[in-house]
């Protein structure tokens, strides 16, 4: 394995890093207090803009694109430090026009879309001129398994009619949204895994109703998670991505680097929150010293700092994986990632919360919302519970012919 960084990722690093420091942790008070004033708390705050402005001025823009040329061209491997770097801010992949929703959905109409459609949607949302949601999970039933959706897209002459419901619809409140991606059966009597496609339907569709927006441990958050109702929605048949019957394939290809983009984040969290952890134990005196001399503190410091760094040497090794022999081949790894970097990231944060006591679970400093980021991101994107299910499916595999036939224990 050669986890080396080529000249240009590791020329990219040092200017994301630079811009980080001086342009985006620097705005992050500006950002709350703009959204705290706004008639409307799902309104792009002044202070993204310009800092969107500026990033893509210094060519730092869509660099998570390594479809064609539509984007930086950068590998995952090259790609991952810098969505780590992105990622000591809760507003720094957006920033560089590399935050989800968008980013799956501009990888899913790059890989999968036809040159209308990519026209229409593609290139705005790379010139961020338009914001998107994809729409897939149902409160009904157990949406990680994505055989329970039970929204319909059935056809009727030259369109597709939609009905359902789906909620945490990120995205769909941000008033510069306007493509849904929805994915809803078109076949329930097809194959098992044929039976679900994928849909364009622009925001301002007849028949979409937002019930509420739902919160994230009491946390509005400015993108939106929309409950929403599709009632006769009606679209054109050219609005299929890819075709019928692939929406499982694509919702597949999709989540493969998106559970990427959470891991390079989720080691971004922890970094962040390691650092404050330090500073604050430092600056701090109880019981006659500092409580960075205090024994349990430095075992947190030092347990947070070894997970760190094995957790980064995994997503690494993903990055690699996925670059060198193709993401089905890194299916076990890309899983394994998702479990262990919100599970490092979540404990770290909570170690950095106890070292701040009262302070960490105010708004005062970043880590009560990091905490709750961190624990809402174990279930979205696939709950923690499925890939430790892909993992051990892979691992027991290679004893699949000398594992007994009848009940051994």
């Amino acid at each position: 394995m050669d986890f080396g960084f080529s000249p240009r990722a590791s020329e990219l690093q040092d200017r994301i890093r630079s811009f980080m420091d001086q342009h985006v942790l620097p705005a992050e008070a500006v950002y709350d207090r703009q959204l705290a004033e706004a008639d409307d708390p799902h309104a792009l705050p002044p202070v993204m803009a310009g800092l969107k402005e500026k990033a893509r001025a210094e060519g730092l823009w869509n660099l998570f694109m390594a479809h064609g040329d539509w984007g930086a061209g950068l590998t995952n491997l090259e790609y991952a430090p810098l969505m780590e770097l992105a990622g000591r801010s809760i507003i720094g992949p957006e920033v560089f026009n590399c935050s989800a929703p968008d980013t799956g959905n501009m990888e899913l109409l790059a890989l999968y879309g036809t040159p209308e459609q990519q026209e229409r949607w593609l290139r705005p949302l790379l010139d961020a001129e338009i914001r998107s949601c994809f729409a897939m999970t149902e409160p009904e039933v157990a949406s990680s398994d994505a055989r329970n959706i039970r929204t319909r897209i059935t056809r009727d002459g030259d369109s597709y009619v939609v009905n359902g419901r789906k909620w945490y619809t990120s995205g769909i409140l941000d008033p510069d949204c306007e493509l849904i991606i929805l994915m809803g059966k078109t076949d329930p009597q097809a194959p098992t895994y044929r039976q679900q496609s994928m849909l364009l339907i622009p925001r301002d569709t007849p028949g979409i109703t937002i019930l509420r927006d739902l919160p994230m441990f009491g946390y509005t958050d400015r993108l939106g998670h929309g409950d929403v109702l599709f009632e006769d929605v009606r679209v054109p048949v050219a609005n299929i991505l890819g075709g019928e019957g692939e929406g499982f394939a694509l919702a597949q290809g999709r989540l493969g680097p998106g559970r990427m983009h959470y891991a390079m984040r989720a080691v971004g969290f922890a970094e962040r929150a390691l650092q404050l952890m330090c500073e604050r134990v430092t600056a701090r005196t109880a019981f006659g010293g500092p409580l960075a001399d205090r024994g349990v503190v430095r075992e947190w410091i030092a347990r947070s700092r070894i997970e760190i760094e094995q957790l980064r040497l995994l997503v690494l090794k993903s990055a690699w994986l996925m670059d060198t022999v193709g993401n089905a081949a890194a299916r076990m790894e890309v899983a394994a990632i998702k479990v262990a970097a919100l599970d490092v990231a979540h404990k770290v944060v909570d170690r950095a919360v106890q070292a701040h006591g009262a302070a960490g679970v105010s708004d005062d400093t970043v880590l009560a919302r990091l905490y709750a980021i961190t624990r809402a991101l174990r279930i979205a994107d696939g709950p923690d519970e499925v890939h430790l299910r892909t993992v051990a499916r892979q691992e027991l595999d290679k004893y699949a012919t000398t594992r007994p036939t009848t009940g051994a224990a």
